[in-house]
């Protein structure tokens, strides 16, 4: 029997986003973020419980800022003391995992799905999702776009407005387009 699309998804392999499974999940995920991007302050917590039972975890004191916006959130992993500023995109066709202590800036962008460089193939929707690794504490600057199959080490910082393409060491400092190493002070 063939894979679902979906099933094709999380093992890593093209599939096609155009798929009601895939779009049933999206829904669902629409509804959660919409109950925690209108819900009050003062009753909204840390996340909410509609997008808190979607996420594939999130530590007790880990804090998603409104508005938010994620394509599934079942792909979404949140350490202890993670916080997620206003505004982040995460595009999690695969896992993003984010260590303890880490802290996204306002407007962060994280893109798991890569779409087909052939126009044809790109029309009938197929992509491929890469997962994100981001340690533990580490800092990425308001506005920087995190791209598929990219690790980042624990203690790292992602410059605000960064676009991160490759792989960042642990403790190390990059900025720019694309992100490229600086010494620290």
């Amino acid at each position: 029997m063939p894979l679902s699309e979906r099933e094709k998804m999380a093992a890593g392999d093209w599939y096609r986003c155009l798929d009601d499974e895939l779009a049933e999940m999206r829904m669902a995920a629409r509804r959660a973020v919409f109950t925690h991007n209108s819900t009050a302050p003062d009753d909204r917590g840390n996340i909410t419980p509609d997008l808190l039972a979607l996420l594939g975890s999130a530590a007790p004191d880990a804090r998603i800022e409104a508005p938010f916006h994620c394509a599934y959130g079942c792909h979404i992993h949140l350490g202890a003391q993670v916080f997620i500023n206003a505004g982040c995109v995460f595009l999690d066709s695969a896992d993003i995992r984010i260590g303890a202590g880490s802290m996204l800036g306002p407007t962060v962008q994280i893109y798991c799905p890569q779409h087909h460089t052939d126009p044809s193939l790109r029309k009938d929707g197929l992509e491929i999702a890469r997962p994100v690794q981001i340690g533990e504490n580490v800092w990425v600057g308001g506005g920087a776009i995190i791209l598929g199959g990219v690790t980042i080490g624990d203690n790292a910082i992602i410059g605000a407005g960064a676009v991160v393409t490759r792989d960042v060491p642990a403790n190390v400092t990059v900025v720019g387009n694309p992100a490229r190493p600086i010494e620290r002070r």
